[in-house]
């Protein structure tokens, strides 16, 4: 296969989304106001007019019409999406009685549970995370809730290494943190949307799964696996799971929606007859579109939903499938509801993955033996498909997790291809527990394949020496990691002079490029002062070796995950010293200046 196979003119709605991508990100970038916005309208519109009714004489130019009339739209979409929702006229960092309903349960924490929630306080209405001590019984959405709450405003951070709370709050139109502390009364709704009835729904099956009888860790890794709650799973089996490159195996991914259409296709098929094989292909969408929209809609699902509804499409009209023109659309209408949701890590690692199993998953499959039977296709596809996912969102996971794992290749290896027989299992048990039967037998036997799991998912973790976090990497690296992987789909193809001369010279310039940016962070110098909760770090970079002084040793965990590797990570850090601060002390010279750490 060479270049000319794939030609870009074969591909428009490919090209169109990602104008209409560019157009997000330069508005995310400028933020233009309301007036040019209103003439960029006026632009799209006049582009519009001239592409549906353009002469002979625009005709080579309609593909370039249509690139600037999507960037446009771009533009325009993230324009109003950007909307200010909070509520100036709130009072931060005060004690306050708010009503409030959640909006969706997230991760606790040992000493709070967390929710989404709309608060109501005196001055209105506004989106807000709400703090629960953790002896307080779950909240739900059958019910207001009233409390005495402290209401604060999250603070941007202190520096550019951290990671921006705010914006990340702002782009899901959170603004406020309420903390309560006091008793929560509570009220029957009867005014319950669709949406929240479903919600609702959803928690019950989630109670009844915690009255199974089964381990707390078999438990939590059925509501992740099936229902897209992930919210229970105890820290020890996150680590594993990110240590050991599995963490996809948690998400509702592809596979998940892939399997779980299989199971209601199996099940149509033996109940319709063989003339109506074609409704139980539509009636197991139908069904895939209702288990969306029971666990959330969440970014991998809803994408995995409308690619898997196209092919099908595609199949129904006897059609040839695309897979691009699927990921595309699906891309399309996500950014089309949200335009937010590009600068959205799952969705970014979602379609990267995508796009790298369609580059590479078929060259990657022709060095496997040859698959002459169905175990073959299936053990080999689903490890070239896993391999080639990998290496597509290897840049991205370096840019945002700064972590990798050799281990995960030979993980993958292992474990993905028993993925499908755990994701039925787990499917079918859910289903059991939630027309309420409790089959001990079954939860015996589920508790026992589940506990064996996490134990070699847990030997695969504790290879540290396979195991590197606070890996550097920036924006422009990950750029050029991009073009090596995507130039890496020749080389495989074939090994020629041509191709590995153009890899090399990519391989060439990113090192360049890095040792570039090494030299630049090696040469600076400098002392910051970091708040952390009701404590201060000092630290001390002296070109590649950084010294943190803290004044609180129980906090040194802490201190580490948010602060020092973070650091360490963006200023390309190779020896690293942690003190403490002796007791007492609240000012600190050094070089001439005083620094207030008290």
């Amino acid at each position: 296969m060479t270049f000319k196979s794939l030609p870009l003119n074969k591909q428009p709605l490919l090209i169109l989304v990602i104008c209409f991508i560019f157009g997000i990100c330069f508005q995310e970038r400028v933020s233009l106001g309301n007036s040019p916005v209103y003439g960029i309208a006026g632009g799209c519109l006049l582009i519009l007019v001239l592409v549906l009714f353009s002469s002979y004489f625009l005709h080579k130019a309609r593909s370039y019409l249509l690139g600037f009339l999507f960037f446009g739209v771009g533009i325009i979409c993230h324009h109003f999406n950007t909307v200010d929702g909070s509520n100036k006229n709130i009072h931060s960092a005060s004690n306050d009685i708010v009503l409030f309903k959640i909006t969706k349960k997230l991760n606790s924490d040992s000493k709070y549970k967390k929710y989404e929630a709309v608060i109501q306080t005196r001055e209105g209405y506004t989106n807000s995370l709400i703090y629960v001590p953790q002896h307080n019984k779950e909240l739900d959405f059958n019910h207001y809730y009233r409390a005495k709450a402290y209401i604060t405003q999250p603070k941007p951070p202190q520096y550019d290494f951290q990671f921006d709370y705010v914006k990340y709050l702002s782009r899901k139109g959170i603004y406020y943190q309420a903390f309560i502390s006091d008793k929560i009364y509570s009220s029957k709704r009867n005014d319950l949307t669709l949406s929240e009835k479903i919600s609702q729904k959803r928690v019950e099956v989630l109670q009844n799964i915690d009255q199974a009888k089964m381990s707390i860790k078999s438990k939590a890794f059925l509501k992740g696996i099936i229902l897209a709650d992930r919210t229970e799973i105890d820290p020890e089996t996150v680590r594993d799971f990110n240590r050991s490159g599995l963490v996809h195996f948690l998400a509702i991914s592809g596979t998940h929606i892939v399997v779980i259409f299989g199971i209601f296709y199996f099940l149509f098929v033996q109940l319709l007859p063989l003339k109506y094989r074609k409704y139980a292909v539509i009636l197991s969408l139908v069904f895939i579109w209702l288990f969306a929209g029971f666990i959330g809609f969440g970014n991998s699902v809803l994408r995995s939903c409308i690619m898997l509804s196209m092919y099908f499409i595609y199949i129904l009209l006897q059609r040839k499938p695309d897979l691009l023109h699927s990921l595309a659309l699906s891309a399309f209408i996500i950014l089309l509801s949200d335009t937010y949701q590009i600068f959205d890590i799952g969705f970014q690692l979602s379609f990267t993955a995508v796009l790298g199993i369609f580059w590479l998953n078929q060259p990657i499959l022709k060095y496997f033996p040859k698959q002459d039977n169905y175990f073959k296709r299936l053990l080999f596809n689903t490890i070239s498909i896993s391999l080639s996912a990998q290496l597509a969102t290897l840049p991205l996971v370096l840019l945002y997790f700064h972590q990798f794992s050799f281990i995960s290749i030979i993980a993958n290896f292992f474990i993905v291809p028993f993925s499908e027989i755990i994701i039925v299992f787990s499917f079918v048990l859910t289903a059991i527990i939630a027309i309420g039967m409790n089959i001990s037998v079954i939860n015996t036997i589920y508790d026992a394949m589940i506990h064996v799991l996490l134990d070699v998912i847990h030997w695969f973790a504790d290879f540290d020496g396979l195991f590197f976090e606070s890996i550097p990497m920036n924006q422009m690296e990950v750029l050029l990691l991009l073009v090596i992987i995507y130039l890496m789909r020749w080389i495989i193809i074939r090994f020629d002079f041509k191709n590995s001369m153009r890899f090399t010279m990519a391989v060439f310039i990113f090192f360049i490029v890095r040792f570039s940016f090494n030299i630049i962070e090696y040469n600076k110098e400098e002392v910051l002062v970091q708040d952390f909760y009701k404590n201060k770090v000092l630290l001390v970079k002296n070109r590649n070796s950084v010294c943190f002084w803290i004044n609180d040793h129980t906090e040194k965990d802490k201190v580490l995950q948010y602060i020092i590797k973070p650091y360490i990570a963006s200023r390309r850090i190779h020896s690293v010293e942690i003190k403490i601060f002796p007791e007492h002390v609240q000012k600190v010279v050094y070089h001439g200046k005083i620094y207030d750490i008290n």
